[in-house]
């Protein structure tokens, strides 16, 4: 018997009962579409989270004082001062594999102009932060090396910093803000980045020159950190290395002490939450995919109840000449057919589903056209796994016992 003829008996078949066929379909349609939207939910949240960490900027590093030992007690990073001013200096003009590199020095406080006040802190930096951190200057413009040398009192702010201290909407650019009773003068408007994915406000920052906050706010001459950009992202452990190599010379170290500080790069950061996500998404995709299971079995019982229903058929047709090949390849059929059919509907409600939590919850969501061949290919595989044991129970029939069956 041909392939044509095998298919027409199988539409046949599944016309005649087409609640039943789509009852059957249910399963794998479910399963299929849960697997495209958690996929799609999972590569989604991963983008973005890759996006986030593009926008700090991927190739960043940044070093703080830390891992020194005393007495066998491990002392807070916030109190060492092992990060001198020097060092930055050092760095700046031996390394070969950085692109810029800005110091760090942090001063929190209540910031006041005028009758508004906000709490937030100002970070003393260099010129080279704005490249590293990936800001851009709306208005204004940036401090100079000349107000890094004279310690000027000059500052740049963000647009949570405008909106909490200039609700009117006034013009901030040449207007005196004051942390800590000292005055700084508004030169520059950050462009608005929003919140990262950490959920910190991006926005919520005080950019002055370094010397500025280590003299006149902290009067201090060690830094707090150091922060540095990679020629690019393969190149961050080549810089990393030679970053700790010249620290370790600068501070004297001997090759059985311990740093005594601390480098870290985006690319830790980025490995940790992508082994995150992608851990979120199989188990959101092994979760979804017992649907599939569940699918299976479903068309499993429904060929066992068709092989049963169809037992004098299925006598009368090899008593006339069918071959067992025949009747196996009739009944895979059918449940192949059934599985492609619920598969290519639940691509398409997976799709649906994807960008109704899109549109409505405003999750990030990509889908990838291998989780829609990997689902359709699944299914196809769950049609042809669980309908070959019922289809080779009809095809090992024997005809007279099949014909005689009540």
């Amino acid at each position: 018997m041909n392939v044509t003829n095998l298919f027409k008996i199988a539409l046949r078949a599944l016309a005649n009962n087409k609640l039943r066929a789509f009852l059957t379909m249910l399963g794998i349609i479910i399963g299929v579409a849960s697997v495209i939207t958690m996929l799609a939910i999972g590569q989604g949240s991963k983008r973005s989270i890759q996006a986030q960490i593009s926008e700090m900027g991927s190739n960043m590093i940044m070093i703080h004082p830390g891992g020194d030992r005393k007495g066998g007690v491990r002392r807070d990073p916030s109190e060492m001062q092992t990060l001198k001013l020097e060092n930055y200096l050092t760095l700046r003009n031996e390394t070969k594999f950085l692109s810029g590199i800005s110091p760090n020095v942090s001063s929190s406080g209540q910031l006041v102009c005028g009758n508004n006040n906000y709490p937030s802190s100002v970070s003393g930096v260099g010129l080279d932060y704005l490249d590293i951190r990936q800001l851009k200057i709306e208005d204004g413009s940036m401090f100079t090396e000349a107000d890094i040398q004279t310690s000027a009192k000059v500052c740049i702010i963000g647009k949570t910093i405008v909106d909490n201290l200039f609700p009117d909407g006034s013009d901030p650019i040449g207007r005196v803000i004051r942390i800590n009773k000292v005055p700084l003068r508004v030169i520059g408007v950050l462009k608005s980045k929003g919140y990262n994915s950490m959920g910190q406000d991006q926005d919520d920052i005080v950019l002055a020159p370094y010397t500025t906050v280590m003299k006149r706010l902290l009067a201090v001459t060690y830094l707090q950190g150091i922060f540095a950009s990679a020629l690019s992202e393969d190149m961050t452990d080549y810089a990393t290395e030679e970053i700790s190599t010249i620290l370790r010379r600068e501070h004297k170290l001997k090759e059985t002490d311990e740093d005594d500080f601390t480098i870290r790069t985006q690319q830790e950061l980025s490995t940790m939450l992508n082994s995150t996500t992608d851990l979120m998404t199989t188990l959101l995709a092994c979760i979804a995919g017992i649907s599939l299971i569940v699918g299976g079995i479903g068309i499993m019982n429904i060929m066992y109840v068709s092989v049963t229903e169809r037992t004098r058929e299925i006598g009368l047709r090899m008593s006339v000449g069918a071959r067992g090949i025949d009747i196996l390849a009739q009944f895979l059929i059918e449940a192949i057919l059934i599985s492609i059919t619920g598969g290519i509907i639940g691509v398409v409600l997976g799709c649906g589903a994807s960008w109704i939590v899109k549109s409505v919850a405003h999750w990030p969501i990509f889908i990838q056209p291998w989780s829609v061949v990997l689902s359709f290919a699944v299914c196809t595989v769950t049609g042809v796994f669980f309908g070959w044991y019922p289809a080779k129970k009809a095809a090992d029939l024997d005809p007279i016992e099949a014909i005689r069956y009540e």
